[in-house]
């Protein structure tokens, strides 16, 4: 299923987007989701009934258990509400949220939109020898909507290698904003985390948007709002940091995209399409080991 071309509604709404000041507001959703007091628990049954939230799900389905409204936000599940992709060589979802695209990757580039294409070089902050590694290979973009359980997850065992900020807008990631604006993943603020696994190196990209205040790893803590406009890079190498396909490997606050890049060894199952609503540890695929 492809996605439409932006309508002249969605063009205009982009270009408002793009003067507006994203990070002063995300700061200050970054702060509002954090306070304590009376009114937090008023917001939480007010996002609850909005987005139908079912709490039984929750490790702590008492939302009195919550103190702030990000608490609650990136509240953890149990582990039987999301099982995992029991086959060693199936792939899992790393979060829950619906496919904005998936495919190949062709001349260095990924599909953003109809239309639309961007550099994996750009989205890894311009790494041209990393980019390299996964050209002719694999990619997937999931989008997590408010409503969406936002940690995120490990699709398949991996060993840390890598990790790399690079600074950015913080454009809105919903689908019309991805149709409307040119180039969204590599222009936003984003987090690029390297992995060696059995089919090769995979990158996990998590990409920042309007309210995604703060972006988080379980290795490094709290790593956006950044200190600073320059990419940096962390070498995990002597570390030797594995993490299990499954394993907590981060969170967002608020909405956001998870863009997932592979060698040939992957082959994305056939039910991975555009428009497709996932959830975090279900079979999205399998790896020939390289």
């Amino acid at each position: 299923m492809q996605q439409q071309s932006p309508n002249w509604v969605e063009r205009i709404a982009g270009w408002i987007f793009i003067i507006l000041p994203h990070h002063f507001i995300s700061r200050i959703v970054f702060h509002l989701t954090r306070i304590k007091g009376p009114l937090v628990q008023p917001m939480i049954r007010g996002f609850i009934k909005a987005y139908h939230v079912d709490m039984s799900q929750a490790t702590e389905p008492d939302t009195r258990a919550y103190k702030t409204f990000n608490d609650f936000f990136v509240r953890s599940l149990k582990p039987e509400a999301r099982p995992i992709a029991p086959d060693p060589q199936e792939i899992a979802s790393p979060v829950d949220g619906t496919v904005s695209q998936c495919g190949d990757i062709l001349n260095h580039h990924l599909l953003q939109a109809k239309g639309h294409y961007y550099s994996v070089q750009d989205l890894l902050g311009g790494d041209s020898e990393l980019a390299e590694i996964f050209n002719g290979g694999r990619f997937a973009t999931i989008y997590l909507a408010p409503y969406n359980y936002h940690r995120i997850h490990m699709p398949m065992d991996g060993l840390l290698k890598k990790m790399i900020h690079v600074p950015g807008r913080l454009f809105s990631v919903a689908q019309w904003t991805v149709r409307a604006i040119p180039s969204l993943f590599a222009r936003n603020e984003r987090v690029v985390c390297l992995f060696d696994t059995a089919a090769g190196p995979v990158a996990m990209v998590l990409v920042g948007a309007i309210n995604v205040a703060a972006i988080e790893t379980v290795w490094a803590g709290l790593i956006t709002p950044p200190k600073g406009k320059q990419i940096t890079r962390q070498d995990y190498n002597d570390l030797k940091l594995q993490y299990r396909k499954g394993e907590e490997m981060g969170r967002f606050n608020m909405g956001s995209t998870v863009i997932l890049l592979g060698t040939e060894q992957i082959e994305w199952a056939e039910h991975l399409q555009t428009g497709q609503v996932l959830v975090m540890g279900e079979g999205i695929g399998r790896y020939r080991p390289a």
